[in-house]
């Protein structure tokens, strides 16, 4: 039983050791050198059936000017917390089992980029909305 569970063991590691190392490696999802990618941001809101949901938001931002970019890229966390910020109370004020507005979410993103970054120049651009 134990030369069965080992040779499972080493049958697993050889076919996925290649994913699991190259797991551990961050890749940029898309969008060129411009693109500043940013991780899924969450907020909470409520379900029609009374339930707490989880609205969720892909968001990234294409900034040419290279400055920029570098201010933006060390900025990340306080661009990410600025972001949830706004989409939590956002979410808040959202009618049960309402849908999410794309056009104000990315208004309001959009002059929280601004803010954050000092200046105009980085282009918010929205993913996939989803409220599960």
């Amino acid at each position: 039983m134990t030369s069965r569970r080992t040779f499972m063991f080493l049958t697993l590691a050889l076919i996925a050791g290649p994913g699991l190392a190259m797991a551990g490696e961050e890749k940029k999802k898309g969008g060129g050198i411009t693109f500043v990618q940013m991780s899924t941001l969450t907020a909470t809101v409520l379900r029609g059936d009374g339930h707490r949901g989880v609205m969720t938001v892909e968001v990234g931002v294409d900034i040419p000017d290279g400055a920029l970019r570098a201010k933006a890229q060390i900025s990340l966390p306080r661009l990410r917390a600025a972001y949830i910020q706004m989409l939590q109370a956002y979410a808040s004020g959202l009618g049960p089992g309402g849908a999410p507005d794309a056009d104000y979410i990315a208004r309001v993103l959009q002059k929280e980029t601004d803010r954050v970054l000092g200046k105009p120049g980085g282009k918010l651009l929205l993913g996939t909305i989803l409220v599960n």
